[in-house]
């Protein structure tokens, strides 16, 4: 039976083979021609034309905020990469694992459902990001002791309890990379009178970006159009600038750990404090956000593993024991 694990993120997509491991890792973008409604391209190569296609290209990210915004564009994008996963294989039709939100409803899970099994699928699961992410983390989530995820995507940023296979207490909060990318596109036209794009916020966000300021910068040229003049410009932005403009941001994220605790038994938060928040997702990426939740929660945080690929290794680690995890942590079709 061939199965396949897919981590449908609002940012990228990352695709899980058992035996192989990852195969797939692009960006949640479809290009579609205005014209006749044509796909003409997925990940990668629809990407490329953000920002820098005509007007009879649309360039879309088909989920918003972990949600599925356009349902037709989020099938064929699943069927481009369970097809490009599958290979020569295609012809028999695999069971596909999906991550979906924690917070997700009932008509979001049907429709999830829906777009799976018309790319192609046989049968369908569905498993919760924060469990595939904590499971993916090597976290030991059947123990009988309360451990907190907290998953910080490109559309939203998930945290959750979890005890004896299933998650105690959850929330959700539609911030994520996406939003800080935003938020520093609007920190630099309003501090230095200058348009950039969102893959160049995203840029300085890898390059300099950092949860907490620190007292050796550092810096990096950037190219926009100056606001004033309408010409190109090129300025420097530092890392302090960057870590001001996502500060508010970053404040929501902590305030759902403080939320999530408030209602979590006393036995789990001794838990907690004893072993602390393990932090995935791509935001684990930005730096020293660790230190900063630390610092303000004072429980102590620590960042997963490769953190990037937690929820697909989930799929994987499900996948390889199905009969085991299809009793408390999955819902299928």
């Amino acid at each position: 039976m061939r199965s396949i694990g897919i981590d449908l993120g609002t940012t990228n997509t990352v695709v899980f083979l058992p035996q192989k491991g990852i195969v797939i890792n692009e960006p949640s973008v479809v290009a579609i021609s205005v014209l006749d409604n044509k796909i003409l391209a997925v990940g990668n190569g629809a990407k490329e034309m953000i920002g820098r296609a005509p007007e009879s290209i649309m360039v879309s990210r088909p989920l918003v905020d972990g949600a599925i915004a356009d349902y037709r564009v989020t099938g064929a994008m699943l069927r481009y990469f369970i097809k490009k996963a599958g290979g020569v294989m295609s012809f028999m039709k695999p069971e596909v694992l999906i991550s979906v939100p924690a917070g997700i409803t009932s008509t979001e899970r049907r429709a999830v459902m829906e777009a799976g099994l018309n790319a192609g699928a046989k049968a369908v699961y569905l498993v919760k990001e924060p469990v595939l992410a904590a499971i993916g983390a090597k976290i030991p989530i059947n123990d009988p002791s309360g451990n907190m995820i907290l998953n910080i995507g490109g559309g939203t940023t998930e945290l959750a309890v979890i005890s004896l296979g299933g998650i105690v207490s959850a929330q959700s909060v539609r911030i994520g990379g996406n939003k800080l990318d935003q938020s520093i596109v609007d920190y630099i036209k309003k501090k230095h009178g200058l348009a950039i794009g969102e893959r160049t916020a995203e840029l300085i966000k890898i390059n300099i970006g950092s949860a907490v300021k620190q007292a050796n910068e550092e810096k990096i040229s950037i190219k926009g159009r100056d606001l004033t003049s309408g010409y190109p410009k090129t300025i420097e932005v530092s890392t302090n600038e960057i870590t001001e403009a996502i500060s508010d941001n970053l404040r929501e994220i902590i305030q759902i750990i403080k939320s999530v605790l408030e209602v979590t038994p006393p036995e789990l938060c001794s838990d907690i404090m004893d072993k602390g928040i393990v932090i995935s997702g791509g935001g684990a990426l930005l730096k020293n956000i660790d230190t900063l939740i630390t610092k303000i929660t004072g429980v102590p945080a620590r960042i997963a593993d490769d953190p990037l690929f937690c929820v697909a290794r989930g799929t994987g680690i499900v996948l390889a024991n199905l009969e085991s995890y299809k009793k408390n942590v999955m819902s299928r079709k």
